[in-house]
């Protein structure tokens, strides 16, 4: 429930900040800030860490890692040291981070169709404030 509502915050703050640069109404710094702080908690609301294989107390119940919606390389290792390797916070926030740079998962596929809309989502929402923010930029100079 909280994850949604940081969500949709997220998006209706992008909403505004399309609003603003249209407007010009905004000087480049705060845009420059905006536009920072906008992608960050993009990043930050995406780490899926809560809601894979239903949460992190969920998950540390199975063994494996089997039913999640996310294939980390560890699990693929066969020579793996841990059998009972499972993914933490630290491991979403990066795959999180790479969709939002990279616009892709990197390393890490998604298996579910919903973690895979909830990518596209997030790549949507991190293109269009770099290509937001770029146009403006080009503009005032």
């Amino acid at each position: 429930m909280l994850w949604r509502k940081s969500r949709q915050v997220n998006e209706s703050r992008l909403g505004l900040l399309v609003a603003a640069i249209q407007k010009h109404e905004i000087d480049p710094k705060t845009l420059l800030r905006s536009a920072v702080a906008l992608w960050v908690t993009n990043v930050l609301v995406f780490a899926y860490w809560r809601l894979d294989a239903g949460g992190p107390h969920e998950r540390e119940k199975l063994p494996g890692h089997k039913s999640g919606a996310f294939l980390f390389p560890q699990m693929n290792l066969e020579a793996n040291s841990d059998a009972n390797w499972s993914p933490n916070f630290v491991d979403y926030l990066f795959l999180a981070f790479n969709t939002s740079t990279a616009l892709s998962p990197a390393d890490t596929p998604a298996l579910s169709r919903w973690a895979k809309i909830l990518m596209m989502a997030q790549a949507t929402i991190s293109l269009a404030v770099l290509a937001l923010l770029a146009a403006r930029a080009v503009n005032i100079l």
